[in-house]
């Protein structure tokens, strides 16, 4: 790969580690090269490389997605951003400007730094890199108030399929000038160029969170109540755990879990002074909705003491099997029914499902857990992953709130969005990249990517 910027890595040993991510699709490939870029040069370089050899290519962070997305393929190549970790931050028109590879926790600490904060949390920010957040419009834990990765997203470069660098947007918070093609990259995951990168909305420092918790013996009752909480405020955090997501956590890290409950509610208020409403009124939601217990945190260690078993649960989870992850969401007033449905479907093929939610704006998590090596159990697990998916549609919602498609949810996105949009999108990734030489088989149909030649 003479003229490839970066390290190149082509050893079996070495690639081994870059072909997957945390989704662990079946239908995963080999490599035969990955690049470890340090620079937006070194990303065009293999780029143009792949062009002119009509060769695929994967662009890969942290490894920490859960759809396939950066799932590698035969014959193609990896180009890892996690070596691109450069930034900036301008206090005064509170603005960062980072590369893809800095973890999204770093990007928080850098900007704690200056009494700053980046909002978007999702649970795994600690391992996640920020250019895979962009690439998935990821959310998080507190996205209920504050939003999701797009609503801090100024400004983008990005490496097209020729190889240019170009910039989408930048430090203003109005500009309008031309067609708005920034948002087009966000969530574009990888199939429409490489982020190397990222312009970023800083908000001031967050105030100290109070935080409140109601156990529930009845799922129902917890879905009521978080229903009645978003309907009237708009907590900085509305969170929920089922029974399975409770004990795996309990197992895990014992933290004095309730054991015995079905449901734990985890809400949160960052309102300041001792007339906050929101504290009272959550508990009165969940004390009248049946909660065996509410009550609000005595400080901020116990608070954070339920917010990370709550961010602690795939993790946890994992330790009981192989995991087959979705992030379905809904309108918050269907919640009640996907709970139960989810319920129903476990039941129904003798599955275990873990059943976690940022309640507060829909989107959940059911985690359905199999063992690759008992058959039976991984086509009835695969069975229930797609039911909740049609059961998520059935109800109005999508196949995925933060996730993305990726690989292992495309054969269901039709069903969602329709053929017109589709093939519109297509479009749009052909005008974009007419080689097909970024992911393919991510949210569309797989091709082998051409040399131009061809294509003249």
């Amino acid at each position: 790969m003479a003229g490839v910027g970066g390290e190149v890595v082509t050893t079996a040993a070495e690639i081994e580690s870059y072909r997957r991510d945390r989704a662990h699709d079946p239908n995963v490939g080999t490599p035969i090269a990955v690049v470890l870029a340090e620079s937006t040069a070194d990303v065009q370089a293999a780029v143009r490389w792949a062009a002119l050899h009509g060769v695929v290519v994967v662009t890969r962070g942290a490894g920490t997605g859960l759809s396939g997305g950066s799932s590698a393929i035969d014959g193609g190549i990896v180009i890892s951003t996690e070596r691109m970790r450069a930034h900036s931050i301008d206090v005064q028109t509170r603005v960062a400007v980072v590369q893809p590879g800095l973890l999204n926790a770093e990007v928080k600490a850098f900007a704690g730094e200056h009494g700053l904060w980046y909002p978007p949390d999702p649970a795994s920010f600690e391992i996640c890199s920020i250019g895979g957040n962009v690439a998935t419009n990821a959310g998080g834990l507190c996205c209920v108030k504050y939003g999701v990765t797009a609503d801090y997203v100024l400004g983008m470069e990005v490496v097209l399929s020729d190889g240019r660098a170009v910039r989408f947007g930048g430090p203003l918070v109005k500009d309008v000038a031309g067609l708005s093609l920034l948002k087009l990259f966000v969530g574009s995951e990888g199939t429409l160029g490489i982020i190397t990168e990222i312009t970023l909305r800083l908000l001031p420092a967050q105030p100290a969170p109070r935080t409140v918790v109601g156990w529930f013996s009845s799922t129902e009752e917890a879905a009521a109540a978080i229903l009645e909480i978003a309907s009237r405020l708009r907590p900085s955090m509305l969170e929920y755990l089922d029974r399975t997501s409770i004990n795996a956590v309990e197992d895990m890290l014992g933290l004095g879990l309730d054991r015995g409950a079905a449901a734990l509610v985890v809400a949160r208020s960052d309102m300041q002074g001792a007339g906050d409403p929101e504290i009272p009124t959550m508990l009165d939601a969940l004390l009248r909705h049946g909660a065996t217990s509410a009550f609000e945190c005595a400080d901020a260690a116990e608070g954070e003491r339920y917010a990370h078993a709550r961010r602690m649960v795939i993790p946890a989870v994992e330790l009981q099997g192989s995991l087959m992850l979705e992030d379905v969401g809904v309108s918050i007033t269907r919640l009640p029914e996907l709970v139960a449905g989810v319920e129903r479907i476990a039941a129904a093929h003798d599955v275990t499902i873990a059943f976690i939610a940022h309640a507060g704006d829909g989107n959940t998590h059911p985690l359905v857990v199999f063992d690759p090596a008992d058959q039976d159990l991984t086509a009835r697990a695969t069975l229930a992953y797609g039911e909740v998916m049609d059961l998520a549609l059935e109800l109005g919602g999508t196949i995925t709130g933060e996730h993305g498609v990726g690989r292992l949810k495309r054969p269901w996105l039709v069903n969602q969005i329709g053929v017109d949009v589709l093939e519109i999108s297509q479009r749009i990734k052909d005008a974009l990249d007419p080689a097909g030489l970024f992911s393919p088989g991510v949210i569309f149909e797989g091709t082998t990517a051409r040399n131009p030649k061809e294509l003249s």
